[in-house]
């Protein structure tokens, strides 16, 4: 992980990205758009920026892109996590993604 400043504290918005991202169940998912918009600030980039720089130590899989595809460069490892938690999938050609309509968690 990157730290953000001298002291090694992480900046707030980061540190609020990262809670929520623990607190999605298992085989459940947010978009990044959903994070931002749950936690009232930044948009989808600021969260994916977040996730880039900090996501490696919370289940990053979890924080997905709106069309449901895994994270690119990383969809070997996230599809082995969306099976082994049971997470809805569907296929669109021969690639999977998260079915949104069944794996999206609204944060309650």
């Amino acid at each position: 992980m990157t730290e953000s400043t001298n002291t090694g504290a992480l900046p707030p918005f980061a540190e609020s990205v990262l809670d929520l991202t623990e607190r999605i169940p298992a085989g459940r998912v947010m978009t990044y758009g959903d994070v931002a918009e749950y936690l009232g600030q930044g948009g989808p980039r600021q969260v994916g920026r977040v996730m880039a720089l900090y996501g490696g130590a919370v289940p990053w899989w979890r924080v997905i892109r709106a069309d449901g595809r895994p994270l690119p460069g990383h969809e070997h490892r996230a599809l082995g996590h969306y099976r082994e938690e049971g997470t809805p999938l569907r296929s669109v050609g021969d690639e999977p993604r998260v079915d949104l309509r069944r794996a999206r968690w609204d944060g309650q």
